[in-house]
């Protein structure tokens, strides 16, 4: 999951090719993904070599796992740990997605075949249509063909947005393991001060449902000196992703009423005071987390990783401070989705090993399941892990979403409504480099460097420029 993504900042780029007979590590690596931020660049490696043990007999089948971040590869090692008569070992790839460098390599691999081509492959929301439904689709087989069909994608509880990412043509070619639906995550304290009650349940009524709300919400908070985010990147992927289209409509670019009205929440926020004019992923931002910020900041929008792997380690004094209630409008943020060769299939072992492995991280619901140990933080025998929302609403049923940070809340009960809220069917393969160029331009707008209409304009030529795409 990208514990989604892979905290943020400071790693190298690398590129390891380790044999990992089942990968080192188990339990929760920093890594969160999200399409503007560092994390997304971010990758940390180790080589390690561990066997699987089998009581089989016969040459073991050797699974070439290729992933952006260490995360999946760690989680071979609980597989092999589970699964002791396990006749595989993995040889893993790790390459960061640091200057771009996983994407050319993964598709030069795929592309090259033979022995040493990836029999399962991970991609981010960021990139990821490119390889379920877009240029590189090809590669990947459908689950049905490994036998993971459409019956167990339903009896595990997936959220829809994430099968309509991972599929083309109504087959599905990818899953992930943990789910990424956005929460609004807001001060307990200052919800008491400004509204009388820190009630998620009260809270979700004073900032939602639609903007309107959320802007009067901000209005009450401003005259009493706080502001409702940090920055407008904090509104910007509830927008996104609650859009009615995506970037692309007929192979030309194409700005949903949605998005475009982003220019003018984004204008709002700054003209108001309504926030402190952070931009995510920087110090500023990460100062808004610990209320060190210029003025007290109420809230943020995000997955469970966001709380985990960013929050968890920024928030110092305002820990337990925290609770999540429903945001606005529904969004997701992020995410893994675990892909296989369909070459796997020409081969009868190779393809039951790996569907083996890929239904026990996307569809396996019990308590020795991969989501099951994710979600409650027990990777590691004894030791308390973070926990995450995870793909199966199944098993978040019945696991503990309790977490300090939010002084004892059960995220569950606010992210699996989250998940199902979300939705998959705006996204195309552009998304990570439009994105960025469309959030340039509306902060040249709300700082006043360029007019409404030049900023578009703007935006619409660079898509062109760099892209090839026209405009509608």
């Amino acid at each position: 999951m990208k514990r989604m993504k892979r905290v943020l900042a400071g790693f190298s780029t690398m590129l390891v090719m380790t044999t990992v007979l089942a990968a080192c590590g188990g339990g929760n690596s920093n890594s969160t993904s999200n399409s503007s931020s560092p994390s997304s660049n971010a990758s940390n490696s180790t080589a390690s070599t561990a066997e699987a043990s089998t009581t089989s007999k016969g040459e073991k089948v050797t699974i070439n796992l290729w992933s952006f971040t260490d995360e999946i590869p760690n989680m071979t090692k609980k597989y092999i740990e589970t699964h002791p008569d396990a006749n595989v070992e993995f040889k893993t790839t790790v390459i960061a997605t640091t200057d771009g460098a996983y994407q050319p390599a993964l598709d030069q691999a795929l592309a090259s075949g033979g022995k040493d081509a990836p029999d399962i492959y991970a991609a981010e929301s960021a990139f990821v249509l490119k390889y379920t439904q877009g240029d590189a689709s090809d590669y990947a087989v459908n689950y049905a063909d490994l036998g993971l069909d459409d019956q167990m994608v339903k009896d595990a509880g997936i959220a829809q947005y994430s099968v309509d990412i991972g599929s083309k043509d109504g087959q599905l070619k990818g899953l992930g393991y943990q789910a990424t639906g956005g929460a609004f995550i807001y001060r307990r304290s200052i919800a008491k001060d400004v509204f009388g009650t820190d009630d998620p349940a009260a809270i979700k009524n004073e900032v939602g449902p639609g903007w309107d709300k959320f802007f009067d919400a901000a209005a009450k908070l401003k005259a009493k000196g706080y502001g409702i985010v940090s920055g407008d990147g904090d509104i910007w992927h509830p927008i996104e992703n609650s859009s009615d289209k995506g970037w692309i409509v007929d192979g030309k670019l194409h700005i949903d009423p949605k998005r475009e009205e982003f220019l003018d929440l984004s204008k709002k926020l700054k003209d108001n005071g309504y926030h402190n004019d952070t931009t995510d992923w920087t110090e500023a931002w990460y100062a808004d987390m610990s209320g060190s910020g210029a003025q007290p900041i109420f809230g943020f929008f995000g997955p469970a990783w966001l709380i985990n792997y960013v929050m968890n380690g920024q928030v110092k004094d305002t820990n337990g401070d925290w609770a999540v209630t429903e945001p606005p409008t529904g969004f997701f943020w992020g995410g893994t989705w675990l892909l296989a060769n369909k070459n796997v299939t020409k081969d009868d072992a190779k393809k039951q090993a790996v569907a083996d492995f890929v239904k026990w991280v996307t569809l396996d619901t019990s308590e020795t399941g991969l989501q099951y140990y994710w979600a409650n933080g027990t990777m590691k025998e004894g030791e308390q892990g973070t926990k995450d929302s995870v793909a199966s609403s199944v098993v978040m049923s019945k696991s503990n979403g309790e977490v300090p940070l939010l002084g004892g809340q059960n995220m569950f009960d606010v992210f699996v409504p989250a998940n199902a809220n979300a939705s998959g069917k705006n996204l195309t393969q552009y998304d990570e480099t439009i994105n960025k160029l469309w959030r340039d331009q509306v902060r040249e707008y709300t700082a006043g460097n360029k007019s409404r209409e030049d900023a578009i304009a703007t935006f619409k030529q660079q898509v062109k420029d760099q892209l090839g795409i026209e405009s509608e």
